[in-house]
């Protein structure tokens, strides 16, 4: 091989090299993970849109699941920059174990409220008739924020439920409602509202006594701590409120 060959055979390796190079050197996408409540999953993937547009190259991950699901997951070492709770009880092992990086923030409020099928089979009409030991009932586990709500609502009214499955997110329970699987299930009026024609909502008073609240907090081991903080702030921004809001949500007060 002549020696002029040789060098440009040299020169493109180098050349080859320099670049690949640059690309195993180039900075990666930051991602900010949000660990969230299911009932979030509408509002917050919402948020997330305008999140990334007001911080182009920066990417919003979300694991939604039920509260509790959650807060076990983080306290046993997931990685995660945000964590919001669909109640206070939920948010507790998280400050008890010390890993909040920023003081607890409550951001909206929501109660339950019954969804049937768009033809309302059983004839639902009050909170009083979901006991009825032929309403295929559908509830959340206790566990989970909305379980705690409708255990409330069964103690200060003294209705006697009868559900035939108990469900870890309360995406699972509207879920069953719209497939016809249920007669009636007890989720939140922001679900009823997301779900559209899917279902026919039926408000009760008696959520008022089981109202929820929100919380927020950035984690101390979060892997994108500047940015968990500014999407906390969005949450409580004006902006952010607007989108709760139009979702359902009432006030955090």
């Amino acid at each position: 091989m002549s020696t002029k060959a040789t060098r440009l055979i040299v020169s493109v390796l180098a050349a080859l090299g320099l670049a690949l190079s640059a690309c195993s050197s180039a900075p990666s996408t930051p991602t900010l993970t949000v660990f969230a409540a299911a009932s979030m999953k509408s509002t917050f993937t919402t948020l997330g849109q305008k999140f990334e547009a007001a911080h182009p190259g920066v990417k919003v991950t979300f694991n939604f699941a039920g509260a509790q699901t959650l807060s076990d997951q983080i306290i046993q070492g997931a990685t995660a920059d945000v964590f919001t709770s669909a109640n206070e009880a939920n948010m507790k092992p998280i400050t008890d174990a010390g890993l909040n990086a920023s003081e607890v923030k409550l951001y909206a409020s929501n109660q339950l409220e019954i969804a049937v099928p768009p033809a309302n089979p059983a004839k639902i009409a009050s909170f009083a008739d979901l006991g009825g030991k032929d309403v295929k009932l559908v509830i959340c586990a206790v566990a989970v924020p909305c379980g705690s709500a409708t255990q409330k609502l069964v103690q200060a009214t003294g209705v006697t439920l009868h559900p035939v499955s108990e469900e870890q997110a309360v995406t699972d329970v509207l879920a069953k409602v719209v497939a016809g699987e249920a007669d009636a299930g007890l989720v939140y009026r922001t679900d009823v509202i997301a779900a559209g024609n899917k279902v026919l909502g039926v408000p009760f008073p008696e959520s008022a006594k089981a109202i929820n609240r929100n919380t927020i907090v950035t984690l101390k081991k979060a892997p994108q701590s500047a940015l968990a903080q500014q999407f906390v702030e969005l949450v409580l921004s004006a902006e952010g409120q607007q989108v709760l809001s139009d979702a359902g949500f009432g006030a955090a007060g």
